[in-house]
């Protein structure tokens, strides 16, 4: 970087035909500008200009620096203005792994919004439970619920979701509607596998109940779908269900309580990122929290 600066020092002294010009123009002193052209000059093995007390006048080898350097500083000035225009639109292709049902059942109404704002993206999404790795696979980013991500990758919170407890009418119907987090050990609890105990707190206390039931599952749509079917009680985001909290299909129970937080995170490899991975985390940050 510091040969291309002094490559375009060396471009505004000879366009100026003098060091004085190319300081109002570049607003290096006249000092700076001769010693960085005399290091230049150096590290090349040949000298680029002739200097009189008036002017400078550009050797045999100059001219042919100077035409090289001219090309290459207009590449790199060309270069730098693309990237500015790119940070106001952006452009390529957005390569990003995503949770299964936080994306189809949350994430995609969200994801079609930001398509819509920047039509000069294109998207390939991988919706997978496993980990991916962000050095050795070719993606811009992952969005992770749960666990805090590796010490080695850059975490960007994006939102905290807080659970609550909800349950189908007709399974509230055939089995009555729990009163106190206590209740539920004798419900039937749509639970993920090594799951024991639910913990719920009201805002002033925090407990925790047994839970359990004839159904473990890895899977958060599953759970629903089985919540829908009126085979338990289940502990989610509102984000996943909220259609169906609209449409009466659950029905929230013990109101004053909620689970513990669940953070999401937009996880990179490096902090450098190209504008369409700094917009998309951006706008994932501003509709979670808005939501």
């Amino acid at each position: 970087m510091a040969l291309l600066n002094d490559m375009a020092l060396f471009v505004e002294v000879v366009k100026a035909r003098g060091f004085r010009g190319a300081a109002e123009v570049t607003g290096v002193p006249n000092s700076t500008l001769s010693r960085r052209i005399a290091a230049l000059e150096k590290a090349v093995g040949l000298r680029l200009l002739n200097r009189t007390t008036r002017r400078i006048e550009l050797t045999e080898a100059g001219q042919v620096y100077f035409e090289r350097c001219k090309r290459i500083v207009d590449e790199a000035r060309l270069a730098h203005e693309q990237l500015g225009e790119m940070l106001e639109q952006p452009t390529g292709l957005l390569r990003v792994s995503l949770p299964i049902d936080f994306a189809t059942i949350y994430l995609t109404p969200l994801i079609a919004e930001f398509a819509r704002r920047y039509p000069g993206i294109g998207f390939e999404f991988d919706l997978t439970p496993r980990r991916v790795d962000l050095v050795a696979e070719p993606f811009d980013l992952a969005i992770r619920i749960g666990e805090q991500p590796p010490s080695h990758m850059i975490a960007r919170p994006l939102a905290r979701l807080r659970p609550s407890v909800y349950a189908a009418p007709a399974y509230l119907d055939a089995h009555g509607e729990p009163s106190r987090p206590s209740d539920l050990a004798d419900h039937e609890c749509l639970v993920m596998p090594r799951i024991t105990a639910w913990t719920l707190g009201d805002g002033e206390r925090t407990v925790e109940t047994p839970v359990g039931g004839r159904f473990r599952v890895n899977n958060v749509g599953m759970i629903r779908q089985l919540a829908l079917q009126g085979m338990g009680v289940t502990l989610m985001p509102e984000a996943i269900v909220a259609e169906d909290l609209a449409s009466g299909r659950l029905r929230r129970i013990l109101p004053a309580w909620q689970g513990e937080p669940t953070a999401v995170y937009a996880v990179t490899e490096t902090r450098l990122l190209p504008a369409k991975t700094q917009r998309f985390i951006e706008f994932l940050r501003e509709q979670l929290r808005e939501r």
